[in-house]
Formats: structure tokens, sequence, C-alpha cells
């Protein structure tokens, strides 16, 4: 059997310490150290918290759309937005439009403040237009201004981890269903 990579993670330095070296005994493997990138995810450890963010991956992004020089904005979305799969102005290029959406899909893993934006741009997919790319454009703007934004795990001893998560959904204001 041949594994590529394996990430040890736990509670106890010492207990991983102890299974490396249960590993170690069985297997010819070598230690890469502390975990820092993982299929496009930065891993920053630090004394007190645990970022894991897509910095590099957003920028690529960035550059595949086309507007890596663009200006960045504050927020993802412009307020009360409505649009339409009936949209009459122009096509876009929908292979450019899937492959952004898909590459701001896989950025949500660390940026989930994007979550809505990209799945109401991702109603557009099958036939984007205009309007449904310039919403896109002011979501990768307001990447762009965030790039180095991800999630952060505070490190506590002794009491459980608590997350704070908001969501802006706006479901009954769907013009198309």
């Amino acid at each position: 059997m041949y594994v590529d990579d394996l990430i040890v993670t736990g509670a106890s330095v010492e207990d991983i310490d102890r299974f490396k070296r249960e590993m170690v005994a069985r297997f010819r493997m070598s230690d890469l150290g502390a975990l820092s990138y993982y299929r496009g995810i930065e891993v920053r450890q630090r004394k007190k918290e645990l970022t894991l963010g897509q910095s590099v991956y957003a920028l690529k992004l960035l550059e595949r759309s086309g507007i890596a020089e663009c200006k960045p904005c504050v927020t993802p979305m412009e307020e009360q937005l409505k649009l339409t799969k009936a949209s009459t102005t122009a096509k876009v290029d929908a292979t450019l439009y899937q492959n952004i959406i898909g590459g701001l899909s896989y950025l949500i893993h660390t940026r989930p403040n994007i979550a809505f934006a990209v799945g109401y741009v991702s109603r557009f997919m099958e036939d984007p237009r205009d309007d449904h790319w310039a919403a896109v454009k002011r979501l990768l703007r307001y990447v762009k201004g965030t790039v180095d934004q991800g999630i952060v795990f505070p490190k506590t001893s002794g009491s459980r981890l608590q997350l704070t998560v908001f969501s802006d959904a706006d479901m009954a204001g769907d013009i198309d269903g």
C-alpha cells in the first residue's frame, strides 16, 4: 500500500508523537513537520490560533477571471440584488463563467462568508448573461479586498470549540422560483 499524504492531528502532542513512532516502526515514512499547505488550503499555526485560508488560490482565481488588477469592494453583492434567468442582456462566455463559479465554490471551504453570493450567481450557469457576470465580478472584487481572510480556530485548553455563524439567505426574494 502506498499513501501519499497523511495528516495527523490531535489535542495531545504526546499522543501524536506516539502515533508517529508506531507508524515509523511499521512503515517507511518521512515526517514533513507541521502542516502548512494542503490541496490549495494554507494552514497557519500560531500559538493562540489555527487559521485556514486560500489567499494564493484566490489570487490565481482573480488572474484566471481577468480582473486581477481590479479595485476591491467591501461587500460580496449589491444590496437587494435581483437577477433572473430570463435576462435579456448579452450572453457571456458560459465556459469562463462556469469555471469561475467552480473556483469560487472551492474557495467557500475557507470563506463561508461568500457562500450565499456564490450560490446565488451559480443559478445562472446554464445561460449566463452580462448582468450575471457583473454580479460575479463584484464578488471577485470582494474576494480581492479580503484575500487574506480565512477560518480562524482559537486554541483554548479545556473548553469546547465555539463557532459563530451568520446567514444571509433571501429565498423569498427569488424571482425565478
